[in-house]
């Protein structure tokens, strides 16, 4: 499964990608800011992580509709503010907080496969 970890905190991104990659999962790179987002997004992940602020603001968001809509690919919000999210759209598959777990990135692997 191919997946995106668009998040600024370059620590919380390499600890995701690691723990993401110990399940297995091809982690096609990770995305501080909508510019570097869209541009590993035309490698057509099947899942993409997304925090709500990024460098660029609070652009998770439109990052992650842009991603459903543009590529196809399942979205799960990984955020310390999940009252921040705002509506459901297609292609969101779920929130968790932060901090994450490792069964919070077995969820979303899980829940993005049977999707």
């Amino acid at each position: 499964m191919k997946i995106l970890i668009v998040e600024d905190e370059i620590f919380t991104a390499m600890h995701l990608e690691e723990a993401f990659q110990d399940l297995g999962c091809d982690v096609i790179g990770i995305a501080p800011n909508t510019e570097t987002a869209l541009e590993l997004a035309k490698q057509c992940p099947e899942i993409a992580v997304v925090d709500l602020n990024l460098r660029d603001g609070f652009t998770g968001p439109r990052i992650a509709r842009e991603l459903a809509a543009r590529y196809g690919t399942k979205v799960y919000y990984l955020t310390g503010n999940p009252r921040d999210v705002g509506e459901p759209f297609e292609g969101l598959l779920g929130v968790k907080s932060k901090p994450w777990a490792t069964e919070d990135l077995h969820e979303i692997v899980a829940s993005a496969r049977s999707a």
